[in-house]
């Protein structure tokens, strides 16, 4: 076996090794080989990089804006230059299958594009004579450095599509933690935003574990995180991070819902459960993991979702003709193996058992087939809580208000989803579900770019969700400029009113 590549992590604009003695394996998880090793960066590694960052900022900052924008714009050059390469990395570390691997990039694009039109979005707004002779303008303005912590799910998206384009677009300085089972992806795409003009230290990459990224919550030169992860170690970040002062935008766990009526064309239906269960093996924040089905048209449709899961071909991700790729690590499989199991022992039916899959060529790599539990109940824990992985729970309702009840009860809300022809229904659930990113007859409901990522209640904490309108508020601050010129009749003034033009007529 070759001897495995050392990656190095990103500072000052420098490629540096590290000085630690602790480095991590990457695996390809098709075959369950080694195939790098990242270093756990020292503290003292961390803080420089955060150094890096704030010695950037001032720089940064004052680029116009438009010039920051030419960078983007060749960023994207350059994405669409190596997508496909992007493409079989992202398969090769993660393990989605080549499609899903073009959507995790394709979802880098996006926000992207989004920070193409930034002029336009960072505009203030002004208005002459708001008292007479005073006229105010307000300004959006960066604030210095941001951290950004990043799960392995979606090696290119959340680092680079998420939590960088708006960061650095807005005139901030970002240090991103990639993550330790998937970091490849995210430094390649670093090297081509140094490749497209980014000056050094404006975008600074390390890998570490959780203690030393524990740095970002109290470090004064940190003025916000970027998080996505569990949801204890969400609701950790937030504490420590907003009592430090920080912006937090936290996205953490979910169990998405979907409601499915007895109005609706369920073989379509079904196909797409398949999709939003299945898709990324499960292993997103996005995944269906729930079926909450009406009584009349359970049986057929659980009847359906196990056929055509069955049909699904499992293998090697970076084949284009793979439709369910590996989990990420054995210790992930072994995790999710252990939720089937319990799943077993709480009384749910176990409707496809996806352990013990082998692919023959691919013996070990980290398979997991496709799972049903059906008579899944709300006591059970197998529904209730997040597993990430290729399991669908079926849960069972009279009637509308029953399972809307049973979708809004569970403590996340991330995504919810029904599936329905009626109207009154369809409008209803939008107005009363929990869950903050909807879909009718969409299993999975992410919007592009231009909307944010809006998740709800445990799914989410912070204040201003990321993409769209809300991640330009929270990559900057609001500065209100208000003027008067003195007239003749002004410079001889002996009194001035404690208000000063600020009340705006209304005394």
């Amino acid at each position: 076996m070759s001897e495995l590549k050392r990656m190095k992590f990103l500072a000052g604009g420098q490629w540096l090794e590290s000085k630690t003695g602790q480095y991590t394996p990457v695996y390809n998880p098709s075959t369950g080989d080694k195939q790098a090793e990242i270093p756990s960066c020292s503290v003292e590694e961390v803080e420089f990089a955060i150094a890096c960052a704030k010695k950037a900022f001032p720089g940064w900052r004052d680029v116009p804006v438009m010039k920051r924008v030419q960078i983007m714009y060749k960023f994207r050059e350059l994405l669409n230059e190596h997508f496909d390469e992007l493409t079989e990395l992202c398969a090769r570390e993660h393990g989605k299958c080549w499609s899903e691997a073009a959507g995790d990039l394709a979802k880098v694009k996006e926000p992207v594009e989004l920070v193409c039109g930034l002029p336009s979005l960072i505009m203030g707004e002004s208005m002459m004579d708001t008292s007479s002779g005073y006229d105010s303008v307000s300004y959006r303005e960066p604030l210095g450095v941001f951290a950004g912590i990043a799960p392995f799910n979606f090696p290119g998206m959340i680092p680079m599509g998420w939590m960088t384009p708006l960061c650095i677009g807005t005139g901030n300085t970002i240090v991103i933690k990639a993550a330790s089972k998937t970091p490849l992806t995210a430094l390649r795409l670093a090297e081509l935003w140094q490749e497209a003009g980014l000056p050094d230290g404006v975008l600074n990459i390390v890998t570490c574990s959780r203690r030393e990224s524990e740095i970002f919550l109290t470090h004064p030169s940190v003025k916000g995180i970027c998080f996505v992860g569990t949801t204890a170690v969400g609701k950790h970040i937030y504490g420590i991070a907003a009592a430090h002062g920080k912006r937090v935008q936290a996205q953490t766990e979910a169990k998405n819902h979907a409601l499915v009526l007895e109005d609706t064309p369920l073989e379509r239906t079904a196909r797409g459960i398949i999709n939003a269960a299945y898709g990324c093996a499960g292993e997103r924040c996005m995944a269906l993991p729930v079926v909450v089905a009406q009584e009349s048209v359970a049986d057929k449709l659980v009847t359906l979702i196990k056929e055509y899961a069955q049909a699904l071909k499992i293998g090697p991700a970076y084949e284009q003709t793979t439709e369910l790729g590996p989990v990420v690590d054995a210790a992930h499989k072994a995790r999710v193996c252990d939720w089937i199991a319990k799943g077993v022992a709480e009384g749910a039916e176990l409707v496809l058992d996806g352990r013990n899959i082998i692919v023959p060529g691919f013996e070990n790599g980290f398979y997991l087939g496709p799972t049903i539990f059906d008579h899944v109940t709300e006591e059970m824990s197998v529904g209730q809580e997040e597993i990430f992985g290729p399991v669908l729970c079926v849960k069972r309702c009279r009637d509308f208000e029953e399972g809307l009840a049973m979708m809004n009860r569970n403590p996340f809300a991330n995504g919810s989803v029904i599936y329905t022809q009626n109207g009154l229904y369809a409008r209803e659930f939008v107005r009363r579900t929990d869950g903050g990113l909807v879909g009718i007859n969409v299993g999975i409901p992410v919007p592009v770019g231009i909307f944010p990522f809006s998740g709800h209640k445990d799914s989410f904490f912070g204040d201003l969700h990321c993409l769209g309108k809300d991640g330009v508020s929270f990559f900057t601050e609001t500065k209100v400029v208000t003027t008067h010129w003195f007239n003749e009749d002004d410079k001889k003034a002996t009194q001035i009113d404690s208000w000063e033009g600020s009340v705006g007529g209304s005394l």
